[in-house]
């Protein structure tokens, strides 16, 4: 029987990634938490002190919990979420043709209270953004409540130009750190070979 599955966070993005590797939490939790960055913090530190921090809300001795947080940085600075389109601009315009760092932080407690955690670390390039794209996009309002002010998934994908590490990662949530470390702490995860066909004996078509 697959034990309960508890996912801290309310993020839409999170939920349809865990669903992507056929995961469906039993629960869903919003953590209350203060996320105000602490003097002179670094974003990876940051990141993951609010995973930490998330995970630590959910008190559940029977069930698998999973918390994430996602920070975008430039260079040393951390970004909003941005919540008005002042914030929007601010994020976008320096980001705008530069190359800016995503750190997801996964923690993850088991039932017998084993805890693993992870930091991933993508680079995003963006194009350079005109006035006339800005508006565009600030008009959409697909910015609202995202890190960085983008949704690499939506709309802002044409902005990116250049991506090293992993694209889930800068959704919400790495699928295979994650995979990895449920399997580490004893949750049956669908083995990373299961349902995919083996090619090499199976003769080409003929032409």
């Amino acid at each position: 029987m697959t034990p309960p599955l508890i996912l801290a966070s309310a993020s839409p993005r999170r939920l349809a990634l865990l669903r992507q590797i056929g995961l469906e939490p039993t629960k869903i939790l919003s953590p209350n938490i203060d996320e105000t960055p602490a003097k002179a913090e670094s974003p990876r530190l940051y990141a993951t002190r609010m995973a930490a921090e998330k995970l630590a809300t959910v008190h559940d001795e029977t069930a698998y919990i999973i918390a994430a947080d996602t920070v975008v940085a430039a260079g040393t600075r951390i970004l909003p979420k941005a919540e008005t389109e002042e914030e929007a601009r601010f994020c976008l315009t320096l980001l705008s043709g530069r190359r800016h760092n995503v750190h997801t932080a996964i923690a993850i407690r088991a039932p017998n209270g084993k805890t693993a955690t992870r930091l991933v670390t993508s680079v995003v390039g963006f194009a350079r953004l005109d006035e006339s794209t800005l508006k565009t996009y600030l008009a959409t309002n697909e910015w609202q409540g995202k890190a960085g002010a983008y949704a690499i998934q939506g709309i802002a994908a044409t902005f990116i130009d250049f991506l090293s590490g992993s694209f889930s990662s800068v959704v919400g949530l790495p699928l295979h750190e994650t995979t990895n470390l449920l399997r580490g702490l004893g949750y049956p995860v669908m083995p990373a070979h299961a349902g995919i066909h083996d090619f090499s004996a199976t003769p080409p078509p003929s032409c």
